[in-house]
């Protein structure tokens, strides 16, 4: 990934807390056959690893074929993209007084990188379902566990799908957020969006240290 120094996001628990945020990644693998993408679900565990960067896990259908990709050794990318939004030029304060100004388009994205490992273990896939719901369920009225499949059910899906597990050995974070610009023109940019998640990280970009 193009970085430019002033979009650098060097701070773990910010890359870690895009990557918790926004779950759905794109798991990209190469090998010898060409690339494949697919959008797949993961869960951080920050705490494990020996690398301090975090562990990921996910799951996949038996019937896809790219964790006999990573079981063979391929190589893999996960990619993690935050908030995004078209800037205008309008917004920017500048533009009243040199007009040398174009559009763009800021986001946040979070890169990760490790040897990923194939898991094929009942114990192992079903702490990550539960992990994975309890998750996603927790904020719910209602929350749905596992249990409250039918167990028969549930062990024909489990055997339907794949573990994956990416011991973290590399995690670049690009925050496109308007650093480049002037502080007029970044309070500009946080107008025009009017609200949103990524008016709020430029906002954060005014604070004072």
């Amino acid at each position: 990934m193009y970085l430019q120094p002033a979009f650098a996001e060097d701070r773990l628990e910010v890359r870690h807390g895009l990557m918790r945020a926004y779950p759905l990644a794109t798991l990209i693998v190469a090998d010898a056959d060409g690339i494949t993408a697919d959008l797949t679900p993961f869960m951080l565990y920050a705490d494990e690893g020996s690398s301090g960067l975090g562990v990921l896990r996910a799951h996949v259908a038996r019937a896809n074929p790219l964790w006999r990709k990573l079981e063979a050794g391929a190589q893999c990318l996960v990619v993690f993209q935050g908030p995004d939004a078209y800037i205008s030029p309008g917004w920017y304060e500048s533009k009243r007084t040199t007009h040398k100004v174009v559009p763009t388009w800021n986001f946040a994205t979070v890169h990760a990188r490790g040897a990923a490992r194939v898991v094929d273990d009942a114990a192992w896939l079903r702490r990550q379902l539960d992990d994975l719901t309890k998750q996603h369920e927790a904020s719910l009225p209602q929350p749905w566990k596992v249990d409250d499949a039918p167990a028969d059910f549930l062990a024909a899906t489990m055997k339907a799908i794949v573990g994956i597990e990416i011991p973290i050995d590399s995690l670049v974070g690009k925050w496109k957020v308007s650093q480049n610009r002037s502080a007029a023109d970044q309070r500009g940019v946080v107008e025009g969006l009017q609200d949103g998640p990524m008016a709020q990280l430029v906002a954060e970009r005014l604070k004072p240290d």
